[in-house]
């Protein structure tokens, strides 16, 4: 990695903690750090399950137990079992008390009074530019924590991706989508060393996936490459392309081919500007309007 953009990155978190108060005791003047009033705010008036907090803010669930039971001294939030009809007795979920709905208020008031404390030093035009590059900063940091791992095709969010991938497909072909007329892609086809299933998730939720079939002496073949609304524009449809390729290419295979529907614009456009070239039909799938192939470089 390039010294200069470490550098770079490691100057902009010294600014960013100093200037938002990471570093105070009491954040806000509030009487406590910034961590406690993050959980706090994350919690909110409606409450939230323990196990979601943990993946949103990426804690571990000793730190994150600790905050609670901070927040639980101070009489801000109580901590127990789902109370909902029908619910599960093991998920915890944290609830604001009346003392912490006041707090909650208070610390978003104050918030709003920072971010125009921020502002107003600044002209109009220097408030947008300002505003602008938060927006494209806040994009850049989380398509980076968007993780790309494989995933057995059994899981419960590997089948919610690929329900997904089939809803959307239904929606923009012509005539629908029904998996039964499709080519099948099998879950054994999916598990080493027959293929691969990736999964891409963003604070432990399912964002994307993507699979390749690694044919007996044939191109290997990308399938089921889906992106949630959520998190495109941010490339993660391309880095899931590059893994998949770069599976392919650590077990061998020297060429990659995949067809797709003429409705999927972006995904055409995608692959041609990944080195892919349209080539004939390889396969009879019903669905596929493009077939495209690419020499993958070892």
């Amino acid at each position: 990695m390039d010294a200069e953009l470490i550098a770079a990155v490691r100057r902009f978190n010294r600014t960013v903690t100093q200037r938002v108060g990471a570093l105070d005791d009491e954040y806000m003047a509030r009487g406590r750090p910034l961590a406690q009033a993050r959980v706090l705010w994350e919690i909110g008036p409606r409450g939230a399950e323990v196990a979601a907090l943990r993946a949103r803010l990426g804690l571990d669930s000793g730190h994150l137990s600790r905050l609670l039971r901070a927040l639980e001294t101070d009489g801000l939030v109580t901590v127990g079992p789902s109370d909902q009809v029908g619910g599960d007795g093991r998920v915890r979920v944290a609830t604001l008390t009346g003392t912490g709905r006041a707090e909650w208020s208070e610390l978003d008031k104050r918030s709003d009074e920072f971010a125009s404390s921020i502002l107003e030093p600044l002209t109009a035009q220097r408030r947008q530019r300002l505003v602008a590059a938060m927006a494209e900063v806040e994009r850049l940091l989380v398509a980076s924590m968007v993780v790309i791992e494989p995933c057995p095709p059994g899981d419960p969010r590997a089948r919610a991706c690929m329900r997904a991938y089939a809803r959307e497909v239904a929606r923009r072909f012509d005539d629908g989508f029904d998996p039964a007329r499709s080519n099948a892609v099998h879950d054994e086809d999916l598990v080493p060393p027959a293929g691969v299933l990736l999964l891409a998730t963003l604070n432990a939720e399912p964002v994307g996936c993507g699979a390749v079939k690694l044919h007996r002496d044939a191109p290997a073949e990308i399938k089921r490459v889906w992106v949630a609304d959520t998190v495109r524009g941010l490339g993660v449809g391309r880095r899931m392309l590059d893994e998949l390729e770069r599976h392919a290419v650590d077990r061998g295979w020297t060429t990659v081919r995949l067809d797709t529907n003429r409705n999927l614009t972006e995904a055409i456009a995608m692959y041609r500007s990944a080195g892919y070239r349209e080539v004939e039909p390889y396969n009879a799938e019903p669905y596929a309007h493009h077939w495209f192939e690419k020499c993958l470089a070892p």
